[in-house]
């Protein structure tokens, strides 16, 4: 099996689940798990990415929940760590916790806060390859990290046999896909490109993305599936038809300004599986009644409640 049908065309990452002390909430995660797995709503799991707020966990709690993410998973979807630090001393440490707990695969963010060059971050990613037996995957999100990992960086990177592949926040920057794709052809004819952002999944498969790193997939997994299906075999217009009320779904998670829809796509969430995830941690803001007014009627309006 190559790795693009190892990993398959919708990589999910999974919500963190809370208790209302802020506490994370294990067992709830393994509850998150199973329902997805035993739906097939996703081809792989993503612990601690964007969606599960990485940033505001400990590196502990971020341990702990790669160790019970592939307890709960049990071999039937692969697991990929978020391993992304701001340092690359500590996302060397943390990748190999990941390595330690059974999984074989990171996702990397690019380092947040500092904001290297372009040398230093293909620095800091071919240290950090040099540094496992782990497979990476090059995380770029501008929006949240402050610095762009640009094609030409990509495509050195990709020259190194254990970096695989790439996800992109695509909505950004929407013609990178295609970016990324003419600088790894001839250095890695395999290389993975996926898009990240949900809203972008149309616009970016007719460039060459080859899959998703969904959060609307706790909701949409089989919409999304449905929809790569359609493109495929030239359905265009029925993947049309499947990708607007995911779209509508992502502009109700957006309210207000919000850039990480974590407050708002949890409650939805809960409301479409029974699934009880607590709220965000601060300094995230709960969601509020107004925009709770506005997912509710979202949610009826494209028959998920």
């Amino acid at each position: 099996m190559n790795l693009r049908e190892h990993y398959g065309r919708i990589l999910l990452p999974l919500i963190t689940p809370y208790k209302e002390n802020e506490d994370v909430d294990y067992d709830k995660f393994k509850e998150l798990i199973e329902y997805l797995i035993k739906n097939d709503l996703c081809d792989s799991l993503i612990v601690t990415g964007t969606t599960g707020e990485a940033s505001l966990l400990t590196f502990d709690e971020r341990v702990k929940l790669f160790e019970t993410a592939v307890e709960a998973s049990a071999g039937r979807k692969p697991v990929i760590a978020g391993t992304g630090c701001a340092s690359t001393k500590e996302t060397i440490d943390l990748t190999q916790r990941a390595v330690d707990a059974g999984i074989d695969t990171c996702l990397v963010v690019c380092p947040f806060y500092n904001k290297p060059n372009q040398e230093g971050l293909y620095l800091h990613f071919s240290k950090l390859a040099a540094s496992t037996s782990a497979k990476i995957l090059l995380y770029n999100i501008p929006i949240f990290v402050g610095v762009n990992l640009d094609p030409v960086t990509v495509g050195r990177l990709a020259a190194i046999d254990n970096i695989i592949g790439i996800k992109d926040e695509s909505g950004i920057n929407p013609l990178q896909i295609s970016d990324y794709f003419l600088a790894t052809e001839n250095v890695d004819p395999d290389f993975l490109i996926y898009n990240g952002d949900d809203a972008m999944l149309l616009p970016t498969v007719v460039q060459g993305a080859m899959g998703i790193v969904s959060g609307g997939a706790h909701i949409f997994g089989h919409e999304i599936r449905a929809m790569f299906d359609h493109f495929e075999k030239g359905e265009n217009e029925e993947a049309r038809k499947l990708f607007v009320p995911l779209f509508k779904m992502v502009k109700a998670n957006g309210q207000n300004g919000r850039l990480l829809p974590n407050p708002i796509i949890r409650p939805a969430i809960e409301l479409v599986t029974g699934l009880k995830l607590g709220p965000a941690r601060l300094p995230l803001q709960p969601i509020t009644d107004e925009e709770m007014m506005v997912l509710k009627a979202t949610l009826k309006e494209i028959g998920k409640i």
